[in-house]
C-alpha cells in the first residue's frame, strides 16, 4: 500500500534537501452488462510538463475519468526541498501539461504537500484534495475545485484547524457526485487522540467540517479515521473507515448522507465475532446502493480474511468473507484495497493474498446483479511473483472493468500491471505498455485506475529511473 502522505513529506525532506439514508429504489432491476469488445491501452508516459515546474521525482496518486478521453490525475512530486501538489488533465484524450495546484504555496507557506484523491463528476468539472505542511510542521487538508475546465485556488478543509486546534489533520478521500457537489474525508488529532471527519461541498462551496456523527461513542479509545468516500448523486454520499473500541479492538464503520445530511456512524456487523477490521474502500453507484471493503482478523493469531459489504435499498448488510478468498489465502494474510461499482448491484473488488510460502499475489472478486462470486488470482501473472497486488479498481459499466497495481518479475523487479474485465470475462493481465522501458531501476506500479465508459480508461503510478522514483500516466482506448 502507498505511505500515507505524512511519511512521504518526511522523507522527501530527509532524502530531498531536508441513521440511514433516504429510499430511492424500492427494488434495482438486474443489470445486463455492456456489450464491450476490449480496448487497447497505449504506451505509458512520464507526466509531461512536471520537469518544467523543477521536478526532480514524482508519483500519480488519484485518477478519475468523467467520461471517455475526459480525467483529472493528481500527485506529488519533489523539486530538492519539499514535495509539491500537482493536478494534470485529460481532454478529448489529449493530457494537457502538469500544474502546480493553484494556491497551495499560500497555504503551506511554501513547504511540502500532496494530492492524494481526486474526482470528476463531469469533463471539467472535478476535485482534488490531500495535505500541506504547515508552519508547526504538522499537517492540514486542503481541498481544490475545477469548474469548467479550470482549477481554482486550493482551500484549508473550513472548519478542520478548529476541529484540530491547529493539530495534524490530514484528507483522505474526495468523490463528487454532481459538479460543485463533492464530500471529503480524513482524520484530525486533538492531543494523542486520532478523529474521523467528513465534509461536504454543496453548490460550489465547502462546507464546514465535522466529526463523523456517532463515532466518537464508537471510539473509545481515540483513533479513528475516515478512509474512503464515495457519492453518487448530489447530497448523496458513504464513508467507510475504522475506530478502536479499547480493550475489545478496532472495528470498521460506515456512514452515510443524503439530502446533504450526515447520519449516524454505525459499526459494520459480522456474521462472528471479529477483534480487528479496517474498511480501506467504498464505492457506490447509486444512492443507497454501495459496496464497501477491507480486511478484519479472524483469529489470535494474527492472521486476517478480506471482506465486502453491501448496502442495499439504504440498509447495511452483513459483511461477508470474500467468497473464494479462503483458497487462496493459504498464508493467512488478505485485503480488499478497492472497490467499484459499475451498477447499483454490480461492483468489483481486488486486493491481495498470501499463500503458504508466504509470497503475496493480486484477486479480483465480482459481484453480479447483487450476489459476490468466487475472487480469483489475477490470470497471466507469472507464478514468480511475489508481493503483487490490486491497487485499483475501476468499472465504467456492469461487467467492463480495470484493475491494476504490480508484480514482481523472475528478476525480482517490481512491475506495473493492467487487467481488464469484458463482457463479465477477466482477461489476462499485461504489463503496462512502455513502462518496464522507463523502470531502470526496477521499481514499478500502479496506484490508480479510472475508467470513463467501457473499453476506456486511464492509469497512473510511479516507476524508478536510475536516481528517483518518477509519475507516469496511461490510457486506454
Amino acid at each position: 500500500m502507498r505511505r500515507p502522505a505524512i511519511v512521504l513529506i518526511a522523507i522527501a525532506a530527509l532524502t530531498l534537501g531536508s441513521a440511514l439514508p433516504s429510499v430511492v429504489n424500492l427494488a434495482v432491476a438486474a443489470e445486463p452488462a455492456a456489450v464491450a469488445s476490449g480496448g487497447t491501452w497505449g504506451t505509458a508516459q512520464k507526466v509531461p510538463g512536471l520537469a518544467a515546474l523543477g521536478a526532480l521525482s514524482g508519483e500519480v496518486t488519484s485518477v478519475s475519468c468523467a467520461s471517455a478521453g475526459n480525467c483529472a490525475a493528481g500527485g506529488d512530486y519533489g523539486d530538492g526541498r519539499y514535495l509539491r501538489a500537482f493536478v494534470i488533465n485529460e481532454v478529448n484524450g489529449i493530457w494537457s501539461n502538469a500544474l502546480r495546484v493553484p494556491g497551495i504555496d499560500v497555504l503551506s507557506g511554501g513547504r511540502g504537500a500532496g494530492v492524494v484523491s481526486v474526482s470528476c463528476a463531469g469533463p471539467g468539472n472535478c476535485a482534488a484534495a490531500g495535505s500541506y505542511m504547515t508552519s508547526r510542521g504538522g499537517l492540514q487538508g486542503f481541498v481544490v475545485s475545477e469548474v469548467n475546465g479550470s482549477w481554482r485556488r486550493a482551500l484549508a478543509v473550513p472548519g478542520l484547524a478548529a476541529l484540530s486546534g491547529g493539530a495534524t489533520a490530514e484528507v483522505r478521500s474526495v468523490s463528487c457526485g454532481a459538479p460543485g457537489s463533492c464530500g471529503a474525508g480524513g482524520y484530525y488529532m486533538t492531543g494523542n487522540r486520532r478523529h474521523g471527519f467528513v465534509v461536504s461541498e454543496v453548490n460550489g462551496s465547502w462546507q464546514k467540517a465535522l466529526q463523523v456523527p456517532g463515532l466518537a461513542a464508537l471510539d473509545k479509545a481515540g483513533i479513528a479515521e475516515t478512509m474512503s468516500v464515495s457519492c453518487s448523486a448530489a447530497g448523496s454520499c458513504a464513508a467507510g473507515g475504522n475506530y478502536y473500541n479499547d480493550g475489545i479492538g478496532s472495528g470498521a464503520f460506515v456512514v452515510s448522507a443524503s439530502n446533504g445530511l450526515w447520519r449516524t456512524a454505525l459499526p459494520v456487523r459480522f456474521a462472528s465475532k471479529v477483534g480487528i477490521a479496517q474498511i480501506w474502500s467504498v464505492s457506490c453507484r447509486r444512492p443507497g446502493y454501495c459496496a464497501a471493503g477491507g480486511h478484519y482478523y479472524f483469529d489470535g493469531l494474527g492472521r486476517n480474511q478480506a471482506f465486502v459489504v453491501s448496502q442495499v435499498n439504504g440498509a447495511w448488510r452483513k459483511a461477508l468473507e470474500v467468497p473464494g478468498s479462503a483458497v487462496l489465502n493459504t498464508g493467512g494474510v488478505a485485503e480488499v484495497l478497492s472497490v467499484s461499482c459499475g451498477g447499483p448491484t454490480s461492483c468489483a473488488a481486488g486486493g491481495y493474498y498470501e499463500d503458504s510460502a508466504t509470497r503475496t499475489h493480486p484477486f479480483v472478486v465480482n459481484r453480479v446483479n447483487g450476489t459476490w462470486r468466487a475472487a480469483l488470482q489475477v490470470p497471466g501473472l507469472p507464478a514468480t511473483d511475489n508481493g503483487g497486488g490490486v491497487k485499483s479498481i475501476s468499472c465504467g459499466v456492469p461487467g467492463n472493468c480495470a484493475a491494476a497495481g504490480n508484480y514482481t518479475d523472475a528478476a525480482g523487479n517490481s512491475q506495473g500491471f493492467v487487467v481488464n474485465e469484458v463482457n463479465g470475462a477477466w482477461r489476462k493481465a499485461i504489463d503496462v505498455p512502455g513502462l518496464r522501458a522507463l523502470n531502470l531501476a526496477g521499481h514499478a506500479g500502479v496506484v490508480s485506475v479510472s475508467c470513463g465508459a467501457a473499453d476506456n480508461c486511464a492509469a497512473g503510478g510511479y516507476y524508478t529511473d536510475q536516481i528517483y522514483s518518477q509519475a507516469f500516466i496511461v490510457g486506454e482506448r
